[in-house]
């Protein structure tokens, strides 16, 4: 039978190891993702995960100026994409955005977005130093200005993005009006987007690297944006891998 001075030095040890314990968990909570609006206006942040993965914040919600929204992004391995949405109205129950609309519903729930919408694209959480990459695309067209910003990384972990407003520069072929008001420039279209060509797609024949190539079009959202993704197959190299991260922050009107 244990003396009781032995049980009394294991219940101690058991003590400090369950304080260590929570002490860890409490000071390492996790990778956390925030988005922030700092347009003068509402948005709405939408969340599309990679097919198998996790849906977040149910998919997507409202985001008033000047706000922000923190959320702990999964422990395990996930990727997908984050956009917001634009110029969103209730009218006669229905619920529906001018831009980057997910099918008429204030939560995603894992369905894509309408292009033209800036993305910002994610794969957390794989090799074997606990990667995080992240990119910022403007190959389906843009909507608004974006940045990714990680902190506490290690590694190559810069922040990229498109801080420029496109849609003061847009060319007209590319331009996507407001139906709500006369005249009002929305969104910036894909070359894909505004012709549909399998070349300004990368489709069929195209679609490798070999055969997929920037065109003007894609040019413009390049030279205004250079660290973004602009065509189908532009260089991986813009795919940033940032270790054990943080936060990374996706700011919106940056």
């Amino acid at each position: 039978m244990a003396s009781s001075s032995t049980i009394s030095s294991s219940f101690g040890f058991f003590a400090v190891f369950l304080f260590l314990c929570t002490l860890s968990h409490a000071t390492n909570p996790g990778l956390i993702l925030t988005v922030v609006n700092n347009c003068p206006f509402t948005i709405w942040p939408a969340i599309q995960p990679n097919a198998g993965h996790d849906v977040l914040e149910r998919g997507g919600f409202a985001l008033h100026t000047l706000t922000h929204r923190s959320f702990s992004a999964p422990s395990h391995h996930w990727s997908g994409r984050i956009w917001a949405r634009t110029g969103c109205t209730y009218i006669n129950g229905k619920f529906s955005c001018v831009t980057g609309d997910c099918g008429g519903r204030l939560e995603c729930s894992g369905s894509g977005g309408a292009a033209p919408a800036t993305l910002a694209q994610f794969t957390l959480h794989h090799g074997q130093n606990d990667f995080s990459s992240y990119a910022v695309s403007l190959v389906d067209g843009f909507n608004l200005p974006m940045t990714v910003t990680p902190h506490e990384g290690k590694g190559l972990c810069p922040v990229v993005g498109c801080r420029a407003n496109l849609l003061e520069t847009c060319p007209g072929k590319l331009q996507m009006w407001s139906p709500l008001e006369h005249g009002k420039v929305v969104a910036c279209k894909s070359g894909c987007e505004a012709f549909g060509t399998d070349e300004l797609c990368c489709r069929n024949h195209y679609n490798s690297p070999q055969t997929c190539r920037a065109s003007s079009f894609s040019e413009f959202f390049k030279h205004a944006c250079p660290a973004t993704f602009t065509y189908a197959h532009d260089s991986p190299s813009l795919m940033h891998e940032c270790s054990s991260p943080r936060e990374l922050k996706v700011i919106f009107c940056h």
